[in-house]
């Protein structure tokens, strides 16, 4: 997920011409913010099993095969290990069409640990958030940021000290999930499919 952090940049003021006061120039009706430079965006990657939550990834880089299979070897392997440990075995692992999920080296990539951490990899259509709980966690997510910590997107500063303010917001915020959101998100899997169906094609509430 890239969560998306959208700043007031500059003001523009709006106003008739002529001799007017000094505080009508400045009233709310007459300023229009403006964004200067499209905001600041942070990517992230997570996953979760059943009611267990998973690793939260802050990534700083464009993602590319190379990039998401790193991720995966750094993070998705150690929270195998972590489930094997409370005896949960054969895992489906799901991921969407992004070209880094789909390309070569991740797939090659994906054949190998499969095999020797006992999961395997979803077929998954095309164009299908619908049926991906994962981005109602990531809903979850930006709901309880902007929640908890309401001042976000008035936040000040360099690009850099910004992230490391979100990061830290984000980071309370996904371990804080609660075991019944993530079953209430399984759970709505056999609903999903059946809105998917009956939508034929176009959206659903999902």
């Amino acid at each position: 997920m890239s969560l998306q952090l959208r700043r007031t940049a500059t003001l523009e003021v709006w106003r008739h011409t002529g001799k007017v006061g000094k505080m009508e120039k400045y009233l709310p009706k007459n300023v229009v913010g403006k964004r200067q430079d499209g905001g600041i965006s942070q990517m992230i990657w997570g996953c979760f099993v059943g009611n267990k939550l998973g690793p939260i990834v802050f990534i700083d880089e464009n993602i590319n095969a190379a990039v998401y299979t790193q991720i995966l070897d750094q993070n998705l392997l150690q929270y195998l290990e972590a489930l094997a440990c409370e005896d949960i075995h054969d895992i489906v692992f799901q991921q969407d069409n992004a070209r880094p999920h789909t390309a070569k080296v991740t797939q090659h990539w994906l054949e190998n640990m499969g095999r020797e951490y006992r999961f395997t990899v979803m077929r998954w259509p095309p164009y299908s958030p619908d049926l991906n709980p994962i981005e109602n966690l990531w809903a979850i997510l930006k709901l309880e940021l902007h929640r908890r910590y309401p001042d976000t997107k008035y936040l000040r500063g360099s690009a850099e000290k910004v992230k490391s303010v979100l990061k830290e917001r984000l980071f309370k915020i996904w371990w804080g999930i609660g075991e019944d959101v993530l079953n209430r998100l399984v759970e709505s899997i056999p609903e999903r499919v059946q809105a998917v169906l009956e939508a034929d094609g176009w959206y659903t509430r999902f």
